[in-house]
């Protein structure tokens, strides 16, 4: 697996789409870290909801050092309560996500109430789910400031959901990567991310983006590119320009983005494969 791909793809196996059960992802997860992607793969991302239901009971041996991400649905303030029921199930939290706000919401409230959590997890990494909406860059300040403090919090948004306006233009989400950029400021990104190319959805009619061209992109962004160009490689839909810029960072270490969440391992690997990303058998 080249370094460059190393942890691009957390396991979100239980969430929309895929909605898997949670004993089957457990399973499905083990046989993603036994396997030769392995270090494809990000940890398996569980709801606090089905952490507090205690779902998690008898699926998983206290000795065999399970590791997940806590994705923070039940609300800010329920996330340490959630974090108290892993130990005994032999279970640890990698990192926690969570909205700190909902679309058209100030997201500072949330934010400072997010950041007090994270100063008490400095083991943990923190991801911000910040709307791409009103308050977006004052909030990627913020979170900006809290990092060079040396709290372990970056930025996450999202990129895809049940809605068009849950879909970034190239232009808003090229912006978003190069703000963060500037704020030196690392960012996770979730739904929507199905497939490497941008392509558009026969079902939904909605157009996603890539994560091939999120790659590129971001890479273009470290490396100086502004605004438009960054939005160009986020709008090819043609693969050779994108794999081009891919490939030719593949023994480096991935820059700024931390990584998304997929519902489905199989899927990105397979894209991957058909690139020419990446060598080896699969199966589902």
């Amino acid at each position: 697996m080249p370094r460059l791909l190393a942890g691009l793809v957390d396991d979100a196996a239980v969430f929309p789409p895929g909605s898997a059960t949670l004993p089957d992802a457990v399973t499905a997860h083990r046989r993603h870290r036994a396997a030769w992607y392995a270090d494809l793969v990000g940890p398996l991302l569980l709801p606090a909801s089905a952490i507090a239901a205690g779902e998690l009971s008898g699926l998983v041996d206290p000795a065999e050092g399970f590791v997940i991400g806590l994705i923070g649905d039940t609300g800010i303030d329920r996330l340490p309560t959630a974090l108290s029921l892993l130990p005994p199930h032999g279970v640890t939290a990698r990192q926690v996500e969570v909205a700190v706000a909902k679309r058209g919401e100030d997201p500072q409230p949330g934010l400072t109430e997010l950041v007090k959590l994270a100063e008490q997890w400095r083991d943990i990494q923190v991801y911000a789910e910040i709307p791409l909406t009103f308050g977006l860059m004052g909030g990627l300040d913020t979170v900006a400031e809290a990092r060079a403090g040396g709290l372990p919090i970056a930025a996450k948004f999202r990129t895809g959901g049940l809605a068009a306006e849950l879909f970034p233009t190239p232009v808003e989400l090229a912006a978003v990567i190069c703000a963060c950029r500037d704020r030196e400021l690392p960012f996770k990104l979730t739904a929507g991310l199905h497939h490497a190319i941008r392509h558009r959805d026969p079902e939904t009619g909605f157009t996603h983006h890539g994560f091939a061209n999120v790659l590129a992109a971001t890479l273009a962004a470290t490396e100086g590119a502004e605004v438009a160009a960054v939005a160009e490689l986020l709008a090819a839909t043609d693969p050779v320009r994108v794999v081009e810029r891919v490939r030719a960072h593949r023994d480096a270490e991935r820059p700024l983005w931390a990584g998304y969440g997929s519902c489905s391992i199989s899927d990105p690997l397979t894209d991957l494969a058909r690139l020419g990303l990446v060598n080896g058998g699969f199966e589902k």
